[in-house]
């Protein structure tokens, strides 16, 4: 029986973590700009790296000829790094698989709800995905060729998993027990309805009233407006956004629908998609904070480069897109 080297696997995994301090938080971070910046609602997003003790355990697993599962554990297993996405309701996780597989190279895509479904049971849902970061993913160039997970799921499925994980695998003498299967499997069911109705929600909620040019912006008119100028292409943000971009309209002098319409006109939403483009579809804020950005130049960065979420990382984000406006403006204007 073949036994893996754990002294040299330890050396590797230390070496690892210790080379790359900031590797969940970066992850993170790409991961909840990338979901933002596309207008997908989400509850939140998690990284890690698995513990040592966990990934030995894993690469010391053998199959039932008692050979070896992973040969090569260190190439072999790929969720050492793993990501959590979790969504409001399953009509955005298609949109999420679309983000990511814009963002990396995906080596593997495996739908374990679609596999429970046709194995007809219910249980655990949640889509896996292998991805690998490539030069061109924003933010995470620092770590091309990195492979890892990344698992979505709707705020029930997590709920449902991780309340039957801590049942059926920290609870102390819980074996099989046909009660708490039957529990358990009603219990599937009944989120996989409550998400069906999530999703209807989600389809019926866009209002349709007109708004006049004179109308003063606010958070919470800012979606409408945004889809009446804009159309329904661009996604909605998360709620919680938009008093965000009420700040930064603000701080440009974007008071009322009449600015907003002077400043996002079809030839301006043309010239920006065309200069940035975009791994994803942005969300109504992410393209408006463009325009502005379009509009305005280095002044919206002195206007807005302190707000926001991780205001910090705000500035030279804003930089590195000012540059590809100005230089698809200089190119255009060469034409």
């Amino acid at each position: 029986m073949n036994k893996p080297d754990l002294n040299r696997l330890e050396n590797e995994y230390d070496s690892f973590v210790a080379s790359h301090p900031t590797l969940e938080s970066d992850i993170r971070f790409a991961l909840e700009d990338s979901v933002s910046d596309a207008g997908i609602a989400y509850d939140r997003v998690d990284t890690r790296i698995k513990s040592w003790r966990s990934f030995a355990a894993k690469a010391t697993k053998y199959d039932s000829d008692g050979n070896l599962l992973y040969l090569k554990p260190w190439e072999q297993i790929s969720d050492v790094v793993g990501a959590r996405i979790i969504t409001y309701h399953s009509t955005e996780i298609p949109r999420v698989i679309e983000t990511l597989e814009r963002m990396f190279t995906v080596l593997r895509s495996v739908d374990k709800a679609a596999e429970t479904r046709i194995s007809g049971g219910f249980g655990y849902g949640s889509h896996h995905l292998i991805v690998k970061v490539t030069p061109q993913t924003e933010d995470l160039e620092a770590y091309s060729g990195l492979v890892f997970e990344v698992q979505l799921r709707t705020i029930l499925q997590h709920a449902w998993a991780e309340f039957e994980h801590d049942i059926r695998y920290k609870g102390a003498g819980t074996g099989a027990d046909p009660a708490i299967d039957r529990s358990f499997t009603l219990a599937a069911g009944l989120i996989e309805l409550a998400d069906q109705q999530f999703d209807q929600i989600a389809h019926i909620r866009a209002d349709s009233h007109p708004v006049a040019g004179n109308v003063p912006l606010t958070d919470g008119n800012l979606p409408h407006v945004l889809t009446l100028l804009l159309g329904d292409k661009f996604p909605r943000s998360k709620s919680e956004v938009y008093p965000w971009l009420e700040e930064i309209l603000t701080a440009n002098g974007i008071r009322t629908v009449a600015d907003v319409e002077a400043i996002a006109g079809p030839e301006d939403v043309s010239q920006v998609l065309d200069a940035l483009q975009y791994q994803y579809v942005p969300s109504q804020v992410r393209l408006v904070d463009d325009l502005l950005l379009a509009r305005f130049g280095a002044s919206h960065i002195a206007r807005t480069g302190n707000t926001g979420y991780r205001a910090e990382r705000r500035p030279s984000r804003l930089q590195r897109r000012l540059r590809k406006l100005e230089a698809h403006r200089r190119k255009h204007e060469a034409e």
